[in-house]
């Protein structure tokens, strides 16, 4: 027995050489290199180098992750009392409760506590009675805590999937019933010693409730409670690592939509602060994500200030990270960047870059993002009509109306944009200034109309027209508004 598992070890070995200096997963090239394995064998080796990978991996990093300690204690605690060590264990699992209501890990204690209710009640461990009074006292109330938490984390998740699903509320009926969904799933108002993950899960409910319905103030409220609840306690950054990273980009993301060009500034830089902690760089997953969320805000922000050109120099770079953490990023991050990218070359006056850009989100058959994809194909439909391609521009009008009128994204500005390109077409060259500023007085009165700003946000409308009735590049339209804006807060 000793010397077959002997044997099996070092073809587990000589199986992780190979696989490591393979590029790509090549199975007849993987036996070729391994002579002494045969491919009936593989399959159960491959199975047992996995094991032995997580099992390494967890030694090595359990000392960075508060989950891993815990459930390493727990293990320990079941271990001795299986030994009937059960007066050792209970001081494990004591020790084990300690860091566990120090993190908040009300999850955690239910099993802690499991544990420790039936050594009470199977042993005699000299334990008094005020002290097994208060374990069914804990008990219930981690019970009542877990309960809050789970309502709150479903209500959170469930309205962003709707988000991600469907993008912003269309239209009163959209806003109804997320309004209607909101109400029946949302707790009594938070007692004020609420426990952490009840605030977190709270305030994520609500920025996703404000986000759907457009209502920007409410977000950047919550996101900023959300920012809040962590620099209050700070030890919680590192053992919530991923919530701490979403919530510093929905911060981003609503000073985006608000035009807080200073507070936007700001919180990038402190973002930008964090991603080169060692917290934030200890795992994979975190760095992929600041990287993301940092990017997107870098583009936003080129976005917000008419510096298309500066913004293009980051496409590259971007790409590149992206293709290396290709395994890592889902489709939907994709979509957007894609999206983001269009724009810049959009607003920079390469629409035939941007048109490429596009074509990658209306040919993606993932289903994400309906409003992405409404958007996409107006932003190409313009991006043609930029490019004077008429002989198509008729058929992309009718394409991309039905396209958008089936998702019931069309909102008046719009049904205003269709009109006006329709128009368009019987109107000579050097009479269109007149349409454009007819088309601009139009859709001007929309502007601080809640459920027009979504066209807004996803496409500059106002400032193309603009830029078409002032003859001035758009880029410098939206310089010109940020430079504007920037003045008067000054003179405030």
């Amino acid at each position: 027995m000793k010397r077959s598992s002997a044997k099996e070890d070092l073809k587990i070995i000589q199986l992780f050489d190979a696989l490591d200096k393979l590029g790509d997963y090549d199975e007849k090239m993987l036996l070729r290199k391994l002579p002494t394995i045969e491919k009936p064998q593989l399959a159960n080796l491959k199975t047992h180098l996995y094991k032995q990978i997580l099992s390494s991996l967890r030694v090595l990093k359990s000392t960075e992750n508060v989950d891993l300690q815990l459930n390493e204690q727990l293990d320990h605690a079941r271990i001795l009392y299986n030994k009937g060590l059960k007066l050792q264990s209970l001081k494990i699992l004591e020790r084990a409760k300690e860091i566990a209501r120090a993190n908040h890990k009300f999850n955690f204690l239910t099993q802690v506590i499991a544990l420790e209710k039936k050594i009470e009640t199977l042993h005699i461990t000299r334990s008094t009675l005020e002290k097994t009074a208060l374990l069914a006292e804990e008990a219930v109330e981690v019970c009542t805590h877990i309960e809050k938490v789970t309502k709150l984390s479903n209500l959170a998740l469930l309205l962003y999937g709707w988000y991600v699903k469907n993008g912003h509320a269309r239209n009163v009926e959209d806003e109804k019933d997320v309004k209607l969904f909101f109400k029946e799933n949302l707790l009594e108002p938070l007692d004020e010693d609420a426990e952490f993950y009840e605030k977190l899960y709270l305030y994520q409910s609500y920025v996703w409730y404000a986000f759907i319905r457009q209502d920007f103030l409410m977000y950047y409220r919550y996101s900023q409670k959300w920012i809040d609840l962590f620099d209050a306690e700070e030890d919680m950054i590192a053992v919530e690592i991923g919530h701490y990273i979403k919530g510093m980009h929905n911060l981003l993301n609503a000073h985006f939509d608000l035009r807080n060009f200073e507070k936007f500034d700001i919180t990038l830089k402190k973002f930008q602060a964090f991603a080169a902690t060692p917290i934030a760089n200890q795992h994979d997953n975190f760095r992929i994500h600041t990287f993301i969320y940092i990017n997107s805000a870098k583009i936003n922000q080129h976005l917000m200030l008419g510096t298309f050109s500066e913004g293009l120099c980051l496409i590259k770079k971007i790409e590149e990270q992206l293709e290396e953490y290709a395994l890592y990023v889902d489709r939907h991050r994709i979509l957007v960047f894609n999206y983001k990218f269009a724009t810049l070359y959009f607003g920079h006056g390469d629409h035939a870059t941007c048109i490429d850009y596009l074509q990658k989100i209306i040919n993606d058959q993932v289903g994400l993002r309906n409003d992405l994809q409404c958007y996409a194909r107006l932003m190409h439909l313009m991006a043609h009509y930029e490019l004077g391609n008429n002989e198509i521009i008729e058929y992309l009008i009718k394409s991309v109306y039905r396209f958008m009128a089936k998702m019931q994204n069309l909102t008046v500005i719009e049904e205003e944009m269709f009109k006006f390109l329709r128009r368009s077409f019987h109107v000579s060259a050097r009479k269109m200034k007149p349409e454009f500023e007819a088309f601009l007085q139009t859709i001007k009165q929309y502007e601080k109309s809640r459920f027009e700003t979504r066209a807004f946000a996803y496409l500059d409308i106002i400032s193309w027209v603009e830029s078409k009735v002032y003859n001035k590049p758009m880029s410098e339209v939206i310089h010109d508004k940020y430079l504007a804006r920037k003045k008067r807060i000054y003179q405030q």
